[in-house]
């Protein structure tokens, strides 16, 4: 029983752990206190304190628990540190731009050693709620999709063509239909509004001219924290959902979003997706109130907190007058404060996946110093190379590689001044590749110049060794070349906007003369293939045509065979009939013998004369049978007298010379058949 008691403990011990790893929340009588409330259920547990953060965490424990069994069955605590750590949500870049890294940001961190190894990381799953007129459409998409491929099947539910959709909601300014989802670095949760201006409907137009109306109205809210006994007014376009305004709030008080206790919002405004326009809330103004929500009883605040560092921008300054009113000093603002202070690292140390470490930068990158920044490539090295230097000549762009060190005094004010200025942020989008590195981990430096080694070369991997801590954060600029990739320039912290862009510029003259080759010699390559398949599709339909007119030939050869052969075997029957019919003749009588004979003497139509005797008895058929046999068959010639003119062939066959008048003597001709 004491051991069991024990083994119960330890599994505790691990479920806290991983807890208080997953929330942030580092009290640990209030972990405690939130842990028995769901008797020790971590994914509960977890969901109960970040549900309107990061969205509900679906349970993928069975699905883990069958990769796990291949390494041997899982112990309690196992199956629980798997259960929590397969289910957290990667980092949401859908916060303001001003928004701290709050407590659920360390929602993202490390799982407990047991659970790891059987923790394989997943495709993220983006959930997006469609509103369109009075219809609303659920779908589920990997972040890897497309707003294409949303449109595509938001027509084939709602009947809508692609062309004449509209889809909005974005949070990012610039979105078209070949926009990857995750470079737009979205929640887990989402909501979007179809609009179709040009589909008018007869039931709904007024209606959706009113929401239409609503998105595009600046709605002022009036928010009253009670605890510092402060009102805030705030102008919030009717598109934000009320989970921004939370995170907004969340900056403006240090109040994280789970913590907060709100007053005023109507009963309708029941999901934190919901935006401002549909949620209920009164037009033009409506008043709000928030406050801290109070602790469990035997929870203890920490003696001691690190303040929230709040960058705040020139564009904010009228909003929220100066950083000493949130506690932020000097120090704090250039990035010069306690390391400690740091709720998580830019990059996790030895991730597996670039991909993932990318990912995890950019939110940290978003949460530390707002939405407004270079748009990071997720992917490894190798492929952001080949993104910027491998594509068509007149689709390649310059490769700009961020290397930023948290060490460094300089990596705030570069961070927030440089790399988020907009003339910046446009000028790299437009015409280079950005992929970003943290080499504040040696391990991360050690994996980086092994990338740098495989890419560039030596020469690029010792120039950065050479580089002091205080020197970062860098910015490399690399051109691709035929034969190797060269760095045109390396960009230190310690610089100015207007120094930052006219090395850019600089180096964009170089890329572009370089482009301009590359350009003509691909077109006059492009120009030789051409010339060369026109050449190859003439020979092919060359050899087309004389193998059809081989073919006709053959086919006309074949068809006169056959005619000859038909001809042939109808020259035969009809030969073999006039034979048959020469014998079965009867003999011509004597001019003696004392019978009545007539004498007919018939022209052919070549002239000839055909001279016999025949019984004056004899029956016209054995006329017939005559001519017939000396090659005039009945079908196809007539027998004529000449004067009157009769035709012969029109009488009976069976009546006598006699009869038909041929006695004693007559001249007859064979006339063909018309």
């Amino acid at each position: 029983m004491a051991s069991e008691s024990g083994d119960s403990n330890m599994d505790r011990e691990m479920i806290l752990a991983d807890f208080q790893a997953c929330t942030g929340i580092d009290n640990i009588a209030e972990a405690i206190t939130l842990l028995e409330l769901n008797n020790w259920d971590l994914v509960a547990a977890i969901n109960g304190v970040i549900p309107q953060e990061n969205g509900i965490l679906q349970s993928n424990f069975s699905s883990e628990a069958s990769q796990a069994s291949m390494y041997g069955p899982p112990s309690q605590s196992e199956a629980a540190d798997a259960a929590a750590g397969g289910t957290v949500p990667p980092p949401s870049s859908s916060s303001s731009s001003s928004s701290p890294p709050s407590s659920s940001a360390s929602a993202f961190c490390s799982i407990s050693p047991s659970s790891r190894h059987i923790v394989e990381r997943q495709p993220q799953m983006l959930n997006f709620r469609v509103e369109y007129r009075q219809r609303m459409v659920e779908l589920v998409l990997e972040e890897g999709s497309t707003v294409g491929e949303i449109k595509q099947i938001l027509e084939t539910e709602l009947g809508v063509p692609v062309s004449k959709m509209q889809l909005q909601g974005w949070k990012a300014g610039d979105v078209s239909d070949s926009t990857v989802l995750r470079s737009l670095h979205l929640p887990k949760n989402n909501r979007l509004h179809v609009t179709t201006p040009d589909i008018p409907s007869s039931a709904s137009t007024s209606k959706n001219s009113a929401l239409q109306e609503s998105l595009n109205q600046n709605f002022l809210l009036v928010i009253s924290h009670r605890e510092a006994q402060r009102d805030y007014s705030l102008n919030f376009p009717g598109s934000r959902t009320i989970q921004e305004v939370k995170r907004n709030i969340s900056d403006l008080t240090n109040i994280p979003v789970r913590h907060q206790q709100w007053e005023g919002w109507p009963a309708s405004a029941s999901d934190d997706s919901m935006t401002l326009a549909v949620c209920g809330i009164s037009y033009p103004c409506h008043h709000l109130s928030v406050c801290r929500r109070s602790a469990p009883a035997n929870a203890q605040e920490p003696t001691e907190e690190c303040a929230d560092v709040h960058m705040i921008s020139d564009s904010e300054g009228d909003d929220f007058e100066d950083a000493s009113e949130f506690g932020v000093d000097d120090s704090e603002m250039f990035g010069m404060g306690s390391s400690s202070c740091r709720k998580s690292p830019m990059m996790p140390e030895n991730s597996e996946n670039e991909a993932d470490a990318l990912l995890h930068f950019t939110a940290e990158f978003s949460s530390r110093y707002g939405e407004t920044h270079p748009m990071f490539f997720i992917g490894s090295l190798e492929a952001a190379s080949q993104e910027a230097f491998y594509g068509k000549a007149r689709d390649r762009k310059l490769l700009a590689i961020y290397l930023h060190n948290d060490d460094s005094v300089l990596s705030n004010v570069f961070c927030s001044q440089m790399m988020c200025a907009d003339s910046i942020v446009s000028y790299l989008s437009q015409n280079f590749i950005t992929w970003a590195w943290d080499v504040t981990k040696e391990a991360n430096k050690a994996r980086l110049l092994t990338m740098c080694t495989r890419h560039f070369g030596s020469v690029v991997t010792q120039t950065i060794r050479t580089y002091k801590t205080d020197q970062f954060p860098l910015l490399l600029v690399v051109m691709g070349k035929r034969t190797s990739n060269e760095v045109l320039n390396v960009i230190q912290g310690n610089t100015t906007v207007d120094e930052l862009m006219m090395r850019l510029m600089g180096a964009m003259e170089i890329f572009t003369a370089q482009q301009q080759e590359d350009i003509k010699d691909e077109d006059e390559r492009e120009a030789r293939e051409m010339v060369k398949r026109e050449q190859d599709e003439a020979y092919r339909v060359s050899l087309e045509a004389d193998r059809k007119k081989r073919e006709a030939q053959e086919r006309e050869e074949a068809e006169q065979v056959r005619l000859e052969q038909m001809r042939k075997e109808q020259e035969e029957e009809k030969e073999a009939i006039r034979l048959s019919l020469e014998q079965a003749l009867p003999p011509e009588p004597d001019e003696e013998s004392g019978e009545q004979i007539s004498k007919l003497r018939i022209r052919t139509p070549s002239g000839e004369f055909l001279e016999r005797r025949f019984l004056g008895s004899c029956r016209l058929q054995v006329l017939f049978d005559f001519v017939a046999s000396k090659g005039y068959p009945f079908e196809e010639f007539k027998l004529l007298t000449t004067f009157p003119r009769r035709n012969i062939t029109q009488l009976d066959p069976g009546s006598t010379l006699l009869e038909a008048k041929l006695f004693p003597q007559e001249t007859l001709f064979l006339e063909a058949k018309e």
